[in-house]
Parts: structure tokens; sequence; C-alpha cells
């Protein structure tokens, strides 16, 4: 069975018929213009070396050469050998906060969309890393285990949204120890977190959960979203949440806890408080930087590229459609005997 690499090339078969109508169109207009030129009756005596054989044999040869060239750019495979693949790559999980304030817009259109955003880009860079993502608000959970389908994370990073869990509050500790969990208890230099939020900690545990995750090698890249100014809430019902004395409540990124978990762990702190989010750059220089394990090792069928064929016949059909010409060679111009032709037919 054929299999084919990019097989859209081969709708080009389709512009072959205008290649045959147009050698036609050109071959009747010189032939008009030798008979304005000379009586069709001297023509013979005028060039005797023109052979009309010839140009439509060279013309059927040039449409044979064109539709080698157009199969063989649709990469024709057929027959097949087992290959080992190897992956290498690092565990890389991600946290995104799911928490009420992450609705703010300081950052248009707001943090989590931006973050969400921001995310995308950063899987489209991977290759051959594992990712999982973790949601979290005032508890946290597994959203998507380490994965190298990216269609699967992608989708699971669709589904992130506010209110996602039922918990409200930032519990970054529960973000960090949920990430430690997904790694599957795994120890090394392969593994790193990137936490995204705004940094409003509440619950107080989080340099405890940071020391858990030096210890296993974990380092964590903290990503702050928001401004130290602060910006209102909104609500679904209009307006913005308010604490309970009736005060507009300002949630204000705390860039303090998000350093010092960076530099426990041994990562990097970003912070696109100006709309700057370029999680790409984050992983380039830093993560994409990391030493590299085996993940995956297996047997796959890899296909033989046959295309090398089609264009050698491409290359040898236009050789001889030089070589042929229109004219026959010298010493031969009163009779050329065809190989097809019978012996006793008029050339």
């Amino acid at each position: 069975m054929i299999q084919w690499r990019d097989p859209t090339c081969l709708a080009a078969l389709a512009l072959l018929p205008a290649l045959i109508a147009f050698l036609v169109w050109t071959a009747g207009r010189r032939r008009r213009d030798l008979e304005r030129f000379v009586e069709a009756s001297l023509l013979p005596t005028v060039a005797p070396s023109l052979d009309n054989r010839r140009r439509r044999f060279g013309a059927g040869i040039l449409v044979a050469a064109a539709a080698s060239m157009v199969v063989a750019l649709g990469g024709p495979q057929w027959g097949f050998h087992w290959q080992e693949v190897t992956r290498e790559g690092i565990d890389l999980m991600i946290a995104i906060d799911t928490s009420r304030s992450m609705l703010a817009n300081d950052i248009k259109p707001d943090r989590l969309t931006r973050a969400k955003l921001g995310v995308r880009s950063l899987v489209d860079e991977l290759h051959g890393d594992r990712v999982g993502l973790v949601a979290f608000a005032g508890t946290a959970f597994l959203q998507c285990p380490l994965t190298l389908d990216y269609g699967v994370f992608t989708q699971s990073l669709e589904a992130v949204e506010v209110g996602l869990l039922p918990k409200g509050g930032t519990a970054l500790a529960r973000a960090i120890d949920a990430a430690l969990e997904g790694f599957e208890g795994r120890q090394g230099q392969q593994q790193a977190l990137i936490l995204i939020t705004d940094g409003e900690d509440h619950d107080g545990e989080v340099k405890e959960a940071a020391v858990r995750a030096a210890e296993r090698g974990v380092k964590i890249y903290t990503v702050g979203l928001g401004t130290t100014d602060g910006e209102l809430i909104p609500q679904a019902q209009g307006g913005f949440v308010k604490d309970r004395g009736g005060k507009v409540i300002k949630s204000r990124l705390d860039e303090e806890t998000l350093q010092t978990i960076a530099v426990e762990t041994g990562g990097v702190y970003l912070r696109a408080a100006d709309g700057s989010f370029e999680l790409t750059e984050l992983y380039r220089d830093y993560i994409g930087a990391m030493e590299k394990r085996e993940l995956q090792s297996s047997l796959e069928r890899r296909f033989d590229h046959r295309f090398q064929f089609l264009l050698a016949l491409a290359l040898l059909l236009l050789v001889a459609q030089a070589w042929l010409g229109e004219r026959r060679s010298a010493g031969r111009t009163d009779r050329v005997r065809w190989p097809w032709r019978r012996s006793g037919e008029p050339t």
C-alpha cells in the first residue's frame, strides 16, 4: 500500500491537461507561422531536417517528466522498516491560579485568560517534554497528568476557569504539593514547575512547600500576574467583590512571595504586570536548557521514501527530451526510420 507524505501536492496533476493544451496550442501556432512564411509543398526543401514526429514525441516526454516530478513531490512511500525511537526531555508541570482574583483586568483581557494564552504558546515550544497541569485556588488538584500528548493537555487547559474549584482563596503550598505528587515520585534534575498566580497566598505554608520542592530537586519558575497597585475584582452579576465590611477588594501582586519561592528552589521569577508574558523565552533560556532524561523508548514503523526513483526518471526524461531535439541528425535528413514503424511504411 502506498503512503503519501504530502498528498496535497498530487492536486497539481490537474494542471497536466493545461500543459498538454498549451503544447498543442504552441505547436499549432508554430505551424501557422511556417505556413505564412513558406508554402507547405516547399517546406521539405526549405527545412529538410525538421521532424514533426520528433517534436510531438518530445512534448510527450516533457509531459511525462512533469507528471513524475509532481508525484515525487507527493512523497510516495511503500515498504517499511522498524526503528527504535528514544524520546528525551524533562517533566514540566504548570500550575495555574483559578481564584476569583484572576478575573482582574489589570492585564488584558484578564489575568486568567492571559495566563492560558501564554501557556498555549509555551506548549508549541515543547518537543519531547512531558507536560502536566495543576489547577488551584483554596485547594489544588491535578487537572492533567504528565503526558506527551499535547492535544490532550490543551483540552485540559481550555477547561480551566474561575470557579473550577469549590474552595476560594489562593493556596500556593497546595499547588506546589499537588505538582510534586504529579511527578510520580521521581527525583532528579529533570523536573520543573511553572507557577502562574498573582502571588496572594492565604494559607501561610508556602515556604515549607518550597523547601520540599528544593529537596526533591524540582525547580519552580514563578510567574506573577497583576500590578503591585492592585485592581478591583469584577463579579459575574456586575459590580466588584467586597469584604464583609462592604469595601471593595483590590487584588495586588505579591512579588516578594514569588521571588522567595523561585530563589529557594533555584528557579526564576518572571513578572507579567506590563502585559508581557513571554513563557516561550522562559522555556528557551532556562527550562529547555535543563538536563534531559529518556522518557520513552519504543519500536516504530517507518515507511521507506521512494520519491528518489521518480525524480531520477523525470531527470532522465528531461535529458532525453533535450537530446532528441526537433531535427534529424546530419546525414539522415532524407529519411528517418523510427523503431516502431514497419518496413516499407512511409516516413
